[in-house]
């Protein structure tokens, strides 16, 4: 087991200010929900059917995709954050886990609340194992059990909300570490986004095979005058919830319009 440790205080100020996760007991709020209610079919329904209302959303399955690329947001960014940049794991686990919800359109999902912010370092010559034992909370006993509820509730494809939750990954760290990391920190980013995107066992995602890999394509040019992007596979449906129904930059609708195909 890692030993026991705790976040610095300018790196839990970090996380709660760029991925609004906090620590505190949950709020009674009508609209925050224990993570793990969303695995109740019947919970899980009746929260995506109270965001739809709040998204102004079409549908369900529509709302279910917008959920998710929040949700991942909340999960999956604080918690490999500080695995790679602090070298510290953050216990993310689903049943610590609390949404909490804010009636606003803006920030429909505000914050995501630990019940107990409970650290880890890993062992001398064993930060595999403790990776591995990070990446199987998060995604195995969290994120996948939820997906598949949500899937089956919304009707909502699962290969779309792993993409969801690819392109936050993805965009962690090429982005966000790929201009803060230096130093061990910028080794450990190199190795930790390689590992999770291609080399990590489907196990540790609750799958049959590695969600992200499938997803990681390369880029192309949208624009002469844009940098190149990497074109999603599935469509999120954010164009039915967006005021001026416009597709994302890398909406495969979009480009397979563009490029003829259906």
């Amino acid at each position: 087991m890692g030993t026991i440790n705790r976040l610095e205080a300018g790196e839990w100020d970090y996380l709660t200010k760029h991925f609004r996760i906090c620590e505190s007991p949950p709020s009674n709020s009508a609209v925050s929900i224990p993570s793990a209610d969303l695995l109740d079919e019947e919970k899980c329904a009746a929260y995506l059917d109270q965001l739809t209302g709040v998204l102004q959303s079409p549908s369900r399955m529509v709302t279910a995709s917008m959920f998710s690329k929040r949700y991942a947001f909340l999960t999956v960014m604080p918690g490999l954050y500080a695995m790679t940049m602090y070298n510290k794991g953050i216990d993310l686990s689903i049943g610590s886990s609390h949404l909490e919800t804010s009636p606003d359109r803006k920030s429909w999902l505000s914050h995501i609340r630990l019940g107990r912010l409970h650290v880890s370092l890993p062992a001398a010559g064993k930060r595999s194992e403790w990776r591995d034992r990070i990446a199987n909370s998060l995604f195995a006993e969290h994120l996948a059990p939820i997906w598949r509820s949500v899937s089956k509730v919304a009707n909502v494809p699962m290969p779309i909300l792993w993409e969801n939750t690819a392109v936050r990954l993805f965009s962690l760290y090429e982005k966000r570490m790929e201009a803060e990391a230096g130093g061990e920190a910028r080794s450990r980013m190199q190795e930790d986004f390689e590992y999770l995107i291609g080399k990590a066992p489907a196990s540790l995602f609750g799958e049959t095979r590695n969600p992200f890999g499938r997803f990681y394509g390369g880029s192309r040019a949208v624009s002469a005058s844009k940098p190149s992007v990497r074109i999603r596979k599935t469509c999120c449906y954010y164009y039915q919830v967006s005021t001026d129904r416009e597709y994302c930059t890398v909406c495969p609708k979009l480009h397979y319009a563009k490029d003829g195909r259906s």
